[in-house]
């Protein structure tokens, strides 16, 4: 579609969801049947952000913090449809003798960074979930949640071995198979209280990228890129795990599978996508119809990294019928820093460059009929990983805001996704 011709089709679509009134439903309802089709095929948006001050339903009793009220309505205009929250095993469970303490104070800065204002842990997260559910009536399932579990206790984890990387702790190394029944216990444990909080967990990723030495420490018994990788087996123990657990509770759940930091080439303590997806046992394989990777945009200059979503695509593939026919769910994506650790590119200029290459990014996923949902990480900047859509102090929009604002509201009725330079503008 032609710019100009896009200009008209979105200007309206957008008049009408601003202002057409009691009209604008039977409006959206009537839309062309290609624009419906586009729309519901479309990757539907999610957010990794676990701020329980910027989740709460801004329509509902404000929080005592109201320092985070403007930020509430920014995020919530954004109507995702899942919200990822992070579960650090490691900070809930240091002591084996006492449960996870998912109601544990959080301070709600970023970083140091203020507004802040304490909330109690997961439970404030799922009570300020459960009330954006209850504004929104739910009609549209908006704001459901996405498990993604991480980080061993130093009393649960596996003994050093293999290329154990020097700086490697306790948090990088799987549970020991003694530990297995305290990772179950956590899966519980997070059921229980979001069924007092009144809110179903029907998505579950059982680790946070296993082919990152990060995450899953030793990724290989030998230091050479050629040794087999040692991640997939211990992933697939956790992953049998949580499905055990889940079919155990009964209701609906679902295992998103890889959550995979997006490597195109081994080496001697990283697993590389393909090479990851191809050692994973049959059965793990036939786990789940959805899998997800992470995918990062840059503005930069040089020439970008090969599409790791097509990576994804190919190995799971190459693994026959169950592999085949999986979805892909994008489940980090952003522009800011290009590493973590790293600052975020100052000046205007630099927060256009990362837009657009966002905006060039989500267009290739929206053609892409097997990719499901595609996550912004974070709304809130992290200072140490600065990819998200307002400033730590909350004070300023990045144009990506602007940009999935904009692609919320077309898609919302019918209309396609803007071009990069309208939408990042």
């Amino acid at each position: 579609m032609k710019l100009a011709a896009w200009t008209r089709a979105a200007a309206l679509a957008l008049i009408c969801l601003a202002g057409c009134g009691k009209t604008s439903s039977h409006r959206a309802a009537t839309l062309p049947s290609t624009n419906a089709q586009r729309a519901a095929s479309a990757p539907a948006f999610g957010l990794t952000e676990d701020n329980a001050d910027l989740l709460w339903s801004p329509d509902g009793p404000v929080p005592p913090y109201d320092g985070f009220q403007k930020a509430r309505q920014e995020l919530t205009a954004l109507h995702p449809r899942y919200v990822r929250l992070l579960v650090d095993w490691a900070a809930l469970q240091p002591d084996p003798g006492r449960p996870p303490a998912l109601e544990a104070q959080v301070s709600g800065c970023a970083r140091n960074v203020a507004p802040c204002g304490a909330y109690a842990g997961i439970r404030d997260e799922l009570a300020a979930i459960a009330s954006q559910q209850r504004a929104a009536g739910n009609g549209a399932g908006d704001f459901q949640v996405v498990i993604d579990v991480f980080g061993t206790p130093a009393w649960a984890a596996r003994a050093p071995s293999g290329c154990d990387r020097s700086v490697a702790t306790p948090f990088s190394r799987t549970p020991s198979q003694a530990a297995i029944a305290s990772y179950r216990a956590l899966i519980r444990s997070l059921l229980v209280l979001a069924a007092h909080e009144g809110v179903a967990l029907e998505w579950w990723s059982p680790w946070n990228e296993p082919d990152d030495p990060a995450f899953i420490s030793p990724q290989r018994a030998s230091c050479s890129a050629s040794s087999p990788p040692l991640s997939p087996a211990l992933y697939a123990g956790l992953a049998r795990a949580m499905a055990g657990e889940l079919r155990a509770d009964g209701g609906e759940h679902h295992l998103l599978l890889g959550e995979l930091n997006a490597f195109p080439t081994p080496s001697a303590d990283r697993t590389s996508v393909s090479q990851f997806v191809a050692a994973l046992p049959a059965d793990v394989i036939c786990l789940s119809e959805v899998w997800s990777i992470h995918a990062y945009a840059t503005g930069e200059s040089a020439p970008p990294p090969p599409d790791p979503v097509k990576a994804l695509e190919h190995a799971l593939d190459a693994r026959g019928a169950c592999g085949h026919s999986a979805r892909i769910w994008v489940t980090e994506a952003g522009a800011g820093a290009r590493h973590r650790g790293s600052p975020r590119p100052a000046g205007a200029g630099a927060e256009q460059a990362g837009c657009i290459a966002l905006a060039e990014q989500l267009l290739g996923w929206y053609r892409d009929p097997r990719v499901g949902a595609v996550f912004q990480y974070t709304f809130r900047d992290d200072p140490a990983y600065p990819v998200g859509l307002i400033s730590p102090d909350l004070s300023h929009p990045y144009a990506t805001y602007r940009l999935w604002l904009a692609w919320a509201r077309l898609l919302a009725v019918g209309a396609p996704p803007p071009p990069p330079a309208v939408g990042c503008a």
